[in-house]
């Protein structure tokens, strides 16, 4: 009888895969040995695997290219990293190895922007791309950059007021973009997008406020849809609208060279992933080629977003199974030694799912089980993976450990969980590595940051120490 836990994932997947393989029972990561990892660290343990953030951005950038190609696409392409995403130093100075481009998001953006100018890691030809909407700070570190000398900073006017705002700070004439108020799926709670402007008023607004405003210099419209890239035909049809946009808008404004479509490539959640990323962008490149083909204008620069692609897949959590509960006839919780509310926010905020897989004893027998966090909070379990609706994992033995990974989980985790900060219960922030690979493949690991302690913590809660 095939009841091994490797003959569960064999049976349901395809395994091993480009990134997932065994070593006898254990589990390697891109040829890592997690479970050395374990033994050297500990667990609770994240870790990012900077090799892969490179990978990816060399990947779109390739398909991309190979789709201009194809489709004799006489512009060219924008890579920016979305720093929402993940801001921390090792993150940019890992994706900007790879001549790219960056969008901010908020005030302190900037202040990271200075940062990666002051120490060579981007030049005054890297496109700053400044979504959100802007107030006070924002506004004034936007201008700041602008008027050092940054002239590829492009403010994209998320309101009418916005222009204004900036007007009264930045000296001299700027580049500004335009963001698309895209309309929402029919399950939305709401019709469009609170960001940018509706699609039928920017024209109207490009005539009213920048046609005759000799300071300003339209460069770009952007176009963003919260579900990100799918095949679906929602997707397409707010696409198709985007490009009538444009279109309608460079026969007015003939500096308008460039369409942002944003990020919303998404990344691999579970070993049945599928998804063709070079018959999108083939999709997406055609047809705005064949729209402004028929509509007689050039067709612009395509600029992206890409946040969770960037990083995403650079991600990793490992805990240990402290302790098995059997709370009925039916359901046994394997409680691990941290908690989801606080190292996977996403797994409870929104319910996202990402690629589970036990780290060793892959030839034991397996059984089903519900997976619990050690905060007393009842939302801090994970009870299912993406495409099946329970969880199977090598059975509970106290005498054998067992250690479980969580993959991809690059992106927003550590911010959403509120990096170096109180978190829900004071359960601690775990230990952190960096695994790199140097020019001969030779893997070497860091420690980014140690688990928290009750100092660190009692510190934040303004408890002094007894002199």
């Amino acid at each position: 009888m095939n009841t091994k836990y490797s003959d569960l994932i064999n049976q349901t997947y395809y395994f091993p895969q480009e990134e997932f393989k065994l070593n006898k029972d254990n589990l390697l990561f891109h040829n890592i040995d997690l479970m050395k990892l374990v033994e050297q660290y500990g667990t609770p343990l994240k870790f990012t695997y900077l090799p892969q953030i490179s990978e990816n951005i060399n990947k779109a950038k390739a398909w991309f290219r190979k789709s201009m190609e194809k489709n004799k696409y006489d512009a060219k392409y924008y890579y920016c990293y979305c720093t929402k995403s993940s801001h921390f130093e090792y993150i940019m100075n890992e994706a900007f190895k790879n001549n790219i481009h960056i969008e901010t998001s908020s005030a302190f953006d900037v202040n990271i922007v200075e940062n990666l100018l002051e120490n060579g890691k981007i030049n005054k030809s890297t496109y700053v791309i400044c979504n959100g909407f802007k107030r006070d700070e924002y506004i004034s570190n936007i201008a700041r950059l602008i008027n050092n000398g940054h002239k590829n900073t492009i403010p994209i006017i998320d309101n009418y007021e916005e222009l204004d705002l900036l007007q009264a700070e930045i000296k001299g004439k700027f580049k500004i973009g335009i963001r698309i108020a895209a309309e929402e799926e029919p399950k939305f709670e709401f019709y469009t997008s609170r960001l940018g402007i509706g699609y039928k008023n920017i024209v109207s607004f490009y005539k009213k406020q920048i046609q005759e405003n000799d300071k300003l210099e339209l460069k770009m419209l952007h176009f963003f849809i919260n579900t990100g890239i799918n095949d679906t035909s929602y997707y397409w049809n707010e696409l198709v609208k985007c490009i009538k946009v444009y279109i309608a808008l460079k026969k007015e404004c003939p500096t308008l060279d460039g369409l942002n479509i944003g990020g919303g490539f998404p990344i691999k959640n579970s070993l049945a992933f599928e998804y063709d990323y070079q018959y999108m962008i083939d999709e997406i490149i055609n047809q705005i080629k064949i729209a402004c083909d028929e509509a007689e204008v050039d067709v612009p620069n395509i600029f992206t977003e890409f946040g969770s692609f960037t990083v995403g897949e650079s991600g990793g959590a490992i805990y240990q199974i402290l302790y098995q509960k059997q709370q009925n006839d039916r359901e046994k919780w394997n409680m691990i030694d941290s908690s989801f509310i606080t190292t996977l926010p996403d797994t409870w905020a929104i319910n996202k799912r990402f690629i589970m897989l036990a780290i060793n004893r892959w030839n034991d027998t397996y059984e089903r089980v519900l997976l619990g966090g050690l905060t007393c909070d009842s939302d801090d379990y994970y009870n299912s993976e993406q495409n099946m609706n329970a969880i199977y994992l090598p059975k509970y033995n106290k005498e054998k450990p067992l250690y479980i990974g969580f993959f991809n989980t690059g992106a927003y985790q550590e911010t959403i969980g509120g990096y170096g900060g109180l978190h829900h219960c004071l359960i601690p922030q775990p230990k952190h590595i960096l695994i790199d690979r140097d020019e001969n493949g030779i893997l070497a690991t860091e420690v980014f940051s140690e688990q928290q302690t009750s100092d660190d913590v009692l510190k934040i809660l303004g408890y002094k120490k007894k002199l």
